[in-house]
């Protein structure tokens, strides 16, 4: 089975400092992913590294999506292709509405995945959006409100996962998505995740983290050690809970 996401001795730099020194990953269908480390270890370079960020030069290695190099891909296309990034600092646009940006984000993908038919409509879009919502049980007025304009921390978080709920990433990648929120906001985001993971039963999520708490609401079936750009030690939940007890000075 191709796998859905192969990393490959991936090199990585900025500025011409070298940031990962060599990371290999394999991620298949249906798999949960967890990477943790210190700060500076390099694990938001390797989510922006596969979403595509410019500031970022791949100076070997390779990263496959479903078996095809997708490193000459821009950002957008790898959206298009389904790869999606829960950023760990989500940006604020004043002036248009979550509604509007999710749906915009829903044509373009559909006008790439099916250029002969016509653009959603835009009252079926809303009604497709409500449902979605509701079974997140978030409010309506959720999606009238500007994009992550005046958003808490948690909010900015549902958010982004409602726009994984629309998009339907095959790959869903969730750069700490556990930054800053309190024990009731996470556990409302990783529950709000985990619904939308389970609809779609083979899509691959590689899960960016300091801590283990958040592991406990979205459980990984493999939780990878990254250190100075490099991975050095791989193994179940078991691992993480050693982390937390432990540190990662004698990794």
């Amino acid at each position: 089975m191709t796998p859905l996401l192969e990393i490959r001795d991936l090199k990585v730099a900025i500025d011409d400092k070298e940031i990962l020194h060599g990371v290999n990953l394999t991620i298949n269908e249906g798999e949960v992913h967890t990477i943790m480390g210190p700060n500076g270890s390099g694990k938001s370079t390797l989510s922006n590294v596969i979403m595509g960020h410019p500031k970022y030069e791949v100076t070997r290695g390779d990263v496959l999506y479903r078996g095809e190099s997708i490193l000459e891909m821009e950002p957008h296309e790898r959206a298009w292709v389904g790869i999606f990034l829960a950023f760990q600092y989500p940006k604020e646009i004043a002036g248009v509405t979550l509604e509007e940006f999710l749906m915009a984000a829903y044509r373009a993908k559909q006008a790439f995945m099916y250029p002969e038919k016509p653009p959603i409509l835009v009252f079926r879009f809303k009604k497709m959006l409500r449902e979605i919502m509701k079974e997140l049980k978030m409010p309506e007025s959720f999606a009238e409100r500007f994009l992550n304009h005046g958003f808490s921390g948690g909010e900015k978080k549902k958010a982004e996962a409602l726009q994984m709920a629309i998009l339907e990433p095959h790959l869903a990648v969730l750069d700490e998505t556990d930054s800053g929120l309190d024990v009731d906001a996470l556990k409302t985001i990783s529950t709000n995740v985990n619904q939308v993971m389970g609809k779609r039963e083979k899509t691959g999520v590689l899960l960016v983290t300091h801590y283990q708490r958040i592991l406990k609401h979205i459980k990984p079936d493999f939780v990878h050690v990254m250190k100075e750009g490099k991975i050095v030690k791989s193994g179940g939940h078991e691992l993480a809970v050693q982390l937390e007890e432990e540190g990662y000075e004698d990794l």
